[in-house]
């Protein structure tokens, strides 16, 4: 039997409510939120460029393209946007 803590996270990061409240782009602790992940676990895939959808790195801070999760969510198949390099010199 699924816990009450385990539907309501499946009610907030349903597809249907992603739509209606999420803007152009999220966070990467809601979307990590959406795929079941803590806040720390979800930032682990950003740096190594493995997350499951379209980050967009601005400035100091990472944003994920909303469409990108639901496209996740409905139909499984990741959109990994690459590594990420955390060095500021060309190789």
């Amino acid at each position: 039997m699924p816990s009450q803590n385990s539907e309501l996270q499946h009610e907030l990061f349903s597809p249907e409510r992603i739509r209606v409240t999420w803007s152009g782009t999220a966070s990467v602790e809601d979307a990590a939120q959406a795929f079941g992940m803590s806040r720390s676990k979800g930032y682990d895939p950003v740096r190594r460029g493995e997350f499951p959808c379209r980050v967009l790195l601005i400035v100091r801070a990472a944003r994920v393209v909303s469409a990108s999760p639901l496209r996740v969510l409905e139909g499984g198949e990741p959109e990994y946007t690459g590594a990420v390099s955390t060095s500021t010199n060309p190789s």
